[in-house]
């Protein structure tokens, strides 16, 4: 089968369109024909290497996968061929060990993907593979942090820093669908016109203004009851102090990431005086991804994709994701969905045309 692999770790060019042997269902395992597979900044931390978790090389990356069931061991039940399917990333084994598709076992940056039959959850008709490619990484990570523990409600104000990605994106509109007021930050007055698009009710372009300065000019004084109810921090690194001015009193913060760097300096004057909540929200379960995939069913969400490109064409897709020249989420596909997006675009849709 052809994919996308790297024999060690390092930036873009370690990177490889290949043949590499289709692998065979193991016992309890199922192949699945990827459709779709969208990309995550997890996928560039895992080809650079990330410190304690232990990657075996070669790796094929790719978290998000879904497609059609193609093979099945002969102890799985309740799977056929054919079956439309999107993968749950996360292998819980017995042992209670984890393992993750495009970490620790190959991904989905290929043809077929080998998962755990437990992984998989049934996709209806109405969700596309395209769509369904873009729930559990980004959109579960984003419905966990919001919902389970973030406890947004209707009526309150969301900053969201970084919100032109895929995280982003999605919690500017779970955030809207929750009724709350949505502040959106991003790097460049394109992003910050299509997230007004997309629903945000302020946007602030954090490339030419100060985060924190613009939240005290539009709220006031932290003392003279200004700041946000919750903001959203996956960024860390040299915006984390900023985003501790931010924070109401009585408010949270929340992150579940830290692309920017995950030692950041923290100002703990902020913590007490704001008397804040830290929210620490660590992926998904599989309760979100069963809600979002209710939530496009029924028309309430529809995944932000910005390109889709096919899979000869995936070191690209990564150049594009690393240099954040997208808006919402860059998916790699197969033939059908590459045309079913090009369809897509031509009917107005895919709003991060213009943030290129």
């Amino acid at each position: 089968m052809k994919a996308i692999v790297f024999e060690e770790h390092g930036d873009l060019d370690v990177l490889a369109y290949t043949d590499v042997e289709t692998p065979e269902p193991g016992p309890g395992e199922v192949r699945v024909a990827v459709e779709a597979c969208s990309l995550n900044y997890h996928d560039v931390f895992t080809r650079r290497g990330m410190e304690g978790i232990k990657t075996p090389l070669p790796m094929i990356p790719g978290c998000d996968a879904a497609g059609r069931v193609d093979a099945i061991a002969d102890d799985v039940t309740g799977w056929s061929a054919g079956d439309r399917v999107m993968v749950d990333p996360v292998q819980w084994n017995d042992d209670g060990r984890i393992l993750m598709i495009g970490d620790t076992r190959w991904g989905a940056y290929a043809e077929y993907v080998i998962v755990d039959a437990r992984q998989l959850i049934a996709l209806p008709d109405e969700v596309s593979a395209i769509d369904a490619s873009c729930l559990p990484v980004a959109y579960g990570t984003a419905h966990r942090m919001l919902f389970t523990r973030g406890r947004v409600e209707a009526g309150e104000t969301v900053f969201v820093l970084g919100a032109s990605g895929g995280v982003g994106t999605c919690c500017v509109l779970l955030a809207k669908m929750a009724g709350a007021h949505v502040v959106a930050a991003a790097g460049s007055a394109e992003k910050c016109r299509a997230l007004e698009a997309l629903g945000a009710d302020e946007t602030v372009d954090y490339s030419t203004d100060d985060i924190a300065r613009f939240t005290r000019e539009r709220t006031g004084s932290l003392f003279a009851g200004g700041g946000w109810d919750v903001v959203v921090n996956f960024t860390g690194g040299d915006t984390w102090t900023k985003t501790l001015r931010m924070v109401k009193r009585g408010g949270r913060l929340l992150t579940c990431g830290a692309t920017a760097g995950f030692e950041p300096k923290t100002d703990i004057r902020f913590i007490w005086t704001a008397e804040m909540d830290i929210r620490g929200s660590n992926g998904w379960q599989r309760d979100d991804l069963e809600a979002l995939v209710a939530m496009v069913v029924d028309g309430r969400l529809q995944p932000v994709v910005d390109t889709v490109l096919p899979l000869s064409e995936g070191v690209e897709a990564m150049r594009l994701l690393e240099e954040r020249r997208f808006f919402g989420k860059v998916v790699i596909g197969n033939s059908a969905s590459c045309g079913e997006f090009r369809l897509r675009r031509n009917v107005g849709q895919g709003i991060g045309e213009t943030a290129q």
